[in-house]
């Protein structure tokens, strides 16, 4: 696993250089001094339908967003119908950007579905360092993915627009830190705004219950 050292830098840039809060650093359960969320003025589009839109912004270096991943993934099993999860990778400096690169081509390649969790695990929990391209592109092959198709889509112009889109996402949304939750164009929360990983999704439960309140109006 990462030494303490990389590991504390790492839940530093997890809150995305915004200065968020120190219950993002923390995450320890307790009383909240602030909002646990926030609502967006005027609420952001989201796209036409009856469902509800859940926007995911993650980064795969951040061990908070590591920590969540099972909740979350356990979350999905039973997520309501009329919700549909979309997950945008954040980017705070340009060194986050290999990793939404990742992200991006592993998705356009159909991949992401099977890999998205390994990622996490493989650079956390086995020291992998993913962010680093050319152990990337080792990565891919051991993985089963064709290595020059990976290369390929990494470095396109499709997978350059996607990240310069989620890069203006992370602003549209004023996103603070991550991981963070934005429910229907409405709402905003994030592990620290919660408190903790373990209150982050039924919080995100509970936002995706105004939202549906508020469409019905």
């Amino acid at each position: 696993m990462p030494n303490q050292k990389t590991s504390l830098l790492l839940m530093v840039a997890c809150l995305l250089g915004f200065a968020s809060s120190v219950a993002h650093a923390q995450l320890k359960p307790g009383p909240q001094l602030r909002p646990n969320f926030v609502r967006l003025e005027p609420p952001r589009p989201v796209p036409a339908g009856d469902r509800i839109e859940l926007i995911e912004f993650f980064y795969y270096g951040c061990p908070v967003c590591y920590e969540l991943q099972p909740k979350l993934t356990r979350w999905l099993v039973n997520a309501p119908a009329d919700v549909v999860l979309r997950r945008v990778p954040a980017l705070a400096t340009a060194s986050w950007e290999t990793f939404a690169r990742l992200f991006y081509a592993l998705e356009a390649l159909g991949e992401i579905d099977r890999l998205h969790w390994p990622v996490y695990d493989n650079f956390h929990f086995d020291n992998i360092n993913l962010s680093d391209e050319t152990v990337m592109a080792e990565w891919v092959g051991r993985n089963g993915i064709d290595r020059q198709k990976f290369v390929e889509a990494y470095g396109s112009p499709e997978i350059q627009a996607r990240v310069v889109a989620a890069r203006e996402m992370v602003r549209m949304y004023e996103v603070k830190g991550v991981p963070g939750f934005v429910v229907d164009g409405r709402f905003l929360t994030s592990a620290g705004m919660a408190g903790s990983t373990d209150a982050l999704m039924p919080l995100v439960d509970k936002l995706i219950d105004m939202a549906r309140r508020e469409r019905a109006r």
